[in-house]
């Protein structure tokens, strides 16, 4: 994956650009996700903005306006975690498991995200980490 496609700047342009019910929600989720690894970069895939950790790890699901939501996943091709697994610790169950390698990160609202911030700090290390 070239690096060079990725860009903070067309993130913001699209962020800015976007008029969504959760918009505060969804930059907040996303200062939270870049501030975990000064490694994390990010760019728009998928028609979202997407985050990067040696593959893309994390998509916003903006279809969904009623609540904050993430695809958490490892990347377009399929690897080994797909029959394999991730171990994530979730303790407060805000990832709801789509397949062996991929889920979907659910938060009601800004107090929701507030509350649970330090266990989505560890959820998106330990994904990365397993990257």
């Amino acid at each position: 994956m070239a690096k060079s496609t990725l860009s903070s700047q067309e993130v913001d342009d699209f962020m800015r650009m976007l008029e969504h019910p959760l918009h505060a929600e969804l930059s907040a989720l996303r200062a939270l996700i870049m501030a975990v690894d000064s490694g994390i970069e990010e760019g728009i895939k998928w028609n979202a903005p997407s985050f990067f950790y040696r593959d893309y790890f994390a998509t916003f699901n903006l279809r969904s306006t009623d609540k904050i939501q993430a695809i958490f996943h490892t990347g377009a091709k399929v690897k080994a975690s797909a029959t394999e697994g991730l171990e994530i610790d979730d303790p407060y169950g805000t990832m709801k498991w789509l397949a062996k390698d991929r889920c979907m990160l659910t938060l009601q609202d800004m107090a929701d995200l507030e509350a649970k911030r330090e266990s989505l700090e560890s959820i998106i290390r330990q994904w990365i980490q397993q990257m």
